[in-house]
């Protein structure tokens, strides 16, 4: 499943997705991976939690960061969860449409039983119409 936690820059989006990955890590029992723009937040992360800082990862299109998402997957059979934190600039798409790239992470997720909860820095009113549902907090 995909989740969207959405709202414009500075609606305290990134704390809503702190808390909820340090609330989930005490309630499963599979790994939780945190992928961001740096390393700011390894702190306030439980140290159980993965946090992989992709701008050192030369992720250049959305193509690519799912290619990588899929193959930090296929590494960890115990993997349940991935938060993305500022997920139009990690995944390459400020400015883009980002229908085709939620629906691909929901085939992936039902495909490898891995959930997604992603960090978009738009207004619940600039999100496409077929992605609000999917939306659980809006900011």
């Amino acid at each position: 499943m995909v989740q969207l936690i959405v709202g414009n820059k500075g609606k305290g989006k990134t704390r809503q997705l702190l808390d909820r990955v340090n609330s989930q890590i005490k309630e499963i029992s599979g790994n939780i991976v945190f992928l961001d723009k740096n390393t700011k937040h390894m702190y306030e992360l439980n140290n159980k939690v993965r946090l992989i800082d992709v701008s050192q990862c030369m992720i250049e299109n959305s193509s690519e960061f799912t290619g990588f998402v899929s193959g930090i997957i296929s590494q960890d059979h115990d993997l349940q969860q991935m938060y993305f934190d500022n997920f139009l600039k990690i995944a390459c798409l400020e400015g883009q449409d980002i229908t085709a790239i939620v629906e691909k992470l929901d085939k992936l997720s039902k495909n490898s039983d891995v959930d997604f909860v992603l960090s978009v820095s738009m207004d619940e009113s600039e999100l496409p119409v077929a992605l609000k549902d999917k939306v659980i907090v809006s900011l």
